[in-house]
């Protein structure tokens, strides 16, 4: 009896072994290079299940130590994942065969995320048509000059915050992300949906939409492990019931969404927002519009415009408290500028900020908001590499690009660990291989919402630098460290520094 229950588990635990590991001989057999290190059930994820790195990082790990390779093959537990080195080739996934690599691979479960499944980054096909229609057209010129006009009032609020708190000392210690978090935020309640998101007000904190925000988007070990399960192992994370929005702040959308049109059912006044604009878009198509359908534009807008683009900030502001030099020179261009337009801060203005625009993309080429994009191939491709090697795609394959490793590379740019702005200056940036530089993505799939990203981006900074100078904090640990338990890029113990008016 004993000697059978023994062999019954034997038996059971060399199935089981078989069955974690039958696809990882997939890429040998094909002739793809693949790290060795696979852990049956979990593949190359064991690093990042248990939080010893970051997506972004793993993938520059393997990036940098195939150099002599255009391709690199890896598990993603017990999915066959590939990995594209080659710029030649990232433009072919992106953009030339861009019809068979068309879906990001990562997917959110309507039925537990039903305001996130509507985000455009998540779908596809004619769904994803319609609403690249809409954002391209609610992010154009025109529209963005209207929106200026909430970001503007958003600028004078964080000037009279910070005028606030230096008026007790002469000098304060933030921690940037938080700090720009905050503006992004009160953007986002403003530009967004035409209310004050109480970013500002130490008063109204907890309702504020900066913490909101905070609940399901700041670095956390359950934020992280809610987003492993959701992206990575769906199956388990749908039994578990795993949702990336929590239900509080899913209701929170909802009844806002709500109450701001039936507000706005009894006021007639014309709105401008970006909530004004869709429910006109979806009136387009019917008599009404549906109240969750807004819900799901609101999301999308929070999302994209509150932390991406407070992460871009918070680095562009450890670079600058970093590089003396380079703050000067970009203060006196905002000043020049702004000189020019009687003091305001214009849509012509920050076009005008040229400097200003290769600060923000050196920052981001050093640490990108997200540090690899991730495909799924539609139909079976051919890609040839740069190396002689020809490999056959089949559909279904996941493709990363490890953004963070093409912007770091030293084949790619000239000392890629220096912080140098002067790489984008005109003379120099035509000499830039367009598809190793991807803070924003790049083809049809590109962020459609870059432009008003570095609107306040470029409005929050002129705002700031006009008034006030940055110097990095002892607090800030150097060299910095990215946090593992995050999509996002966020630097380990934050980003501190200490703001002084000029």
């Amino acid at each position: 009896m004993a000697i059978t229950l023994v062999l019954s588990i034997l038996i059971a635990l060399v199935v089981c072994y078989l069955f974690l590991t039958k696809n990882y001989k997939y890429w040998q057999k094909r002739g793809v290079p693949s790290p060795d290190g696979v852990v049956p059930g979990l593949g190359h994820f064991w690093p990042i299940i248990t939080q010893k790195t970051n997506t972004s990082d793993f993938c520059r790990e393997l990036y940098n130590a195939n150099r002599n390779h255009s391709v690199v093959g890896f598990y993603n537990c017990m999915t066959p994942t590939l990995i594209v080195r080659d710029p030649e080739l990232v433009k072919t996934v992106l953009a030339t065969s861009f019809t068979n690599f068309h879906e990001n691979g990562l997917k959110i479960n309507p039925d537990l995320d039903p305001l996130l499944a509507s985000n455009p980054f998540f779908v596809y096909g004619d769904t994803w048509v319609t609403a690249r229609k809409r954002l391209t057209y609610a992010f154009s010129s025109a529209r963005l000059k209207f929106l200026l006009e909430s970001v503007k009032q958003v600028c004078t609020t964080f000037d009279n915050y910070l005028d606030r708190k230096l008026k007790k000392t002469g000098k304060i210690e933030l921690e940037l992300k938080d700090l720009f978090s905050r503006f992004t935020a009160q953007v986002v309640s403003g530009a967004g949906f035409g209310v004050d998101g109480f970013c500002f007000d130490d008063d109204k904190e907890k309702e504020s939409f900066y913490t909101i925000g905070k609940t399901f988007l700041e670095p956390s070990v359950w934020n992280y492990l809610v987003f492993t399960l959701t992206f990575f192992l769906p199956m388990l994370g749908k039994i578990l019931r795993m949702r990336m929005l929590p239900k509080k702040a899913d209701d929170f959308f909802r009844n806002l969404v709500a109450d701001v049109m039936e507000q706005r059912r009894k006021d007639t006044t014309p709105r401008n927002d970006f909530l004004q604009l869709m429910a006109n878009l979806e009136r387009t198509e019917g008599d009404t519009f549906d109240l969750d359908v807004l819900a799901s534009h609101a999301v999308s807008f929070f999302i994209d415009g509150y932390e991406t683009s407070s992460v871009v900030l918070s680095f562009v502001g450890f670079n600058l408290a970093t590089h003396p030099k380079v703050q000067e020179k970009l203060r006196e261009e905002v000043i020049s500028v702004l000189n020019k337009h009687d003091g305001v801060i214009t849509y012509e203005a920050l076009k005008d900020m040229t400097y200003m625009d290769q600060v923000i993309s050196e920052s981001q080429r050093m640490i990108p908001a997200v540090g690899f994009l991730n495909k799924v191939c539609t139909e079976n491709t051919e890609l040839k590499g740069s190396d002689g090697l020809v490999y056959r795609v089949e559909r279904g394959t996941p493709i990363v690009i490890p953004v963070k490793g093409l912007h770091t590379d030293p084949q790619l740019w000239e000392n890629p660990e220096k912080y140098d702005p002067d790489r984008f200056g005109p003379d120099r940036k035509n000499s830039i291989e367009k598809f190793a530089f991807l803070p924003f993505g790049e083809g049809p799939r590109m962020c459609v919402g870059m432009r008003m990203a570095l609107l306040q981006v470029k409005a929050c900074l002129a705002t700031f630098l006009k008034k006030y100078s940055l110097e990095l904090s002892s607090k800030t640990k150097l060299p910095l460290k990215l946090i593992a338990t995050t999509f996002l890029n966020a630097a380990e113990g934050g980003i501190w520094a200490s703001v002084r008016p000029i």
